[in-house]
């Protein structure tokens, strides 16, 4: 049972969708609430989820994680909700950071438990910021910008 991260390929989209639709619910629930859900077919061309590289996380051959970042930003992380706190996340931020430059930020909604995670990876909170929720305007949400640092930088 290898954990193996490698590059998304188009047949694993209807994995990620589901993730990202079932993880998504989970994120919005202690955050905007749940009316601000959309699935990822509906916003991810607006929201550049293929802007940067995406990798995804495969266990026994199917799909369990993803991500979407750059050199400098993580735009996406999302693991099967079935799979949560068995270091797939982590696997895949690590593998982020490892490309990285010197500095990696991310923003996470007010409320997202996702954030212990992230400053467990020793990202640290920079900024707050209140406005449109991104992928569904209609919604006002807070988000924390949190910020990584190479330490050998």
């Amino acid at each position: 049972m290898a954990l193996t991260i490698r590059p998304y390929e188009d047949a694993d989209w209807s994995a990620i969708c589901r993730i990202h639709d079932e993880a998504r619910v989970d994120e919005l629930r202690g955050s905007v609430g749940l009316d601000a859900y959309l699935p990822l077919a509906q916003t991810f061309e607006e929201e550049g989820l293929f802007d940067h590289q995406v990798l995804v996380a495969e266990l026994d051959g199917a799909v369990v994680g993803f991500v979407a970042a750059s050199s400098d930003e993580i735009t996406w992380l999302y693991v099967d909700p079935v799979r949560y706190r068995r270091g797939i996340g982590r696997a895949l931020v690590k593998r982020v950071l490892a490309n990285a430059g010197d500095r990696v930020e991310l923003e996470v909604l007010d409320g997202n438990g996702a954030r212990a995670f992230y400053e467990s990876l020793g990202f640290v909170h920079e900024a707050t910021t209140t406005g449109k929720l991104a992928g569904n305007e209609a919604f006002t949400a807070t988000g924390h910008t949190l910020v990584w640092r190479r330490p050998d930088a």
